[in-house]
């Protein structure tokens, strides 16, 4: 169901940015389920370019049962842009849940102001995918801004208003980083080092997928693929405690 979203990130990447492959941890890049009636596979691609230091990808193919298709990308460091982030989840075509945003590492007015104002055009654009639903596991006010796209829908919104709106979110995206200025004080470059990581360690411990990823692929290697790959940068609690 998301593939054609996929394919359009993809290309539009690879026309824009001198991508070079980024490692994923041996087993981790792909894998199939063989629990259930409907076995379903996961395949992820990551990728780093001057501009950005991450940009990882994963989509889960579960046949009628379910389709996901998940995305962060990170700037460099050197850049004190918002994450752009994507969430696209389809359960049996009929419970489609979207969710895409510019995620910002900081909520000081100033910030907003540079970075996330701009998405308010494009937010009024699309009302019918902006609406206000509750968050069970994350804070709202933390690494979201008022301008997501987050909605529930039908399958054929997401084939044409759903996809409309993001290649809007992604030329706005490509547009921000063009025009933003590269930091060059260490201490600013040092202070984005650390909210991205703080991003990843947050996300890392409230993240719902991780019992998703549980149930179609076993707890232990949803472990990893969560600390391992999808916020790499976070601490797991049982290493902690070590």
């Amino acid at each position: 169901m998301y593939k054609p979203f996929l394919e359009h990130l993809e290309r539009s990447l690879f026309q824009k940015f001198d991508l070079q492959s980024r490692s994923i941890p041996a087993g981790l890049e792909y894998r199939v389920s063989d629990r259930g009636r409907n076995p379903a596979t996961i395949q992820s691609w990551c990728y780093q370019c001057p501009e950005f230091r991450k940009i990882r990808y994963t989509y889960i193919d579960a046949g009628a049962s379910a389709q996901i298709f998940n995305s962060v990308i990170y700037p460099g460091c050197h850049y004190d842009l918002p994450l752009l982030g994507i969430d696209f989840l389809s359960f049996g075509q009929v419970k489609n849940l979207i969710v895409m945003d510019f995620q910002p590492l900081f909520q000081d007015e100033a910030y907003l102001k540079k970075y996330i104002h701009p998405l308010k055009v494009l937010h009024e654009k699309y009302p019918d995918l902006a609406q206000d639903l509750e968050m069970k596991f994350y804070d709202a006010n933390q690494y979201f801004s008022k301008y997501l796209l987050f909605a529930k829908t039908d399958a054929e919104t997401v084939k044409t208003r759903v996809f409309e709106a993001f290649t809007d979110y992604l030329n706005l995206y490509w547009q921000m980083l063009e025009n933003a200025q590269p930091l060059t004080d260490p201490e600013d470059i040092q202070r984005i080092v650390k909210a991205q990581k703080d991003y990843d360690q947050y996300s890392a411990e409230r993240d719902p997928a991780s019992g998703l990823f549980g149930s179609y692929f076993g707890q232990d290697w949803s472990e990893r693929f969560l600390h391992g790959f999808l916020f790499e940068d976070a601490v797991s609690l049982a290493t902690a405690a070590v």
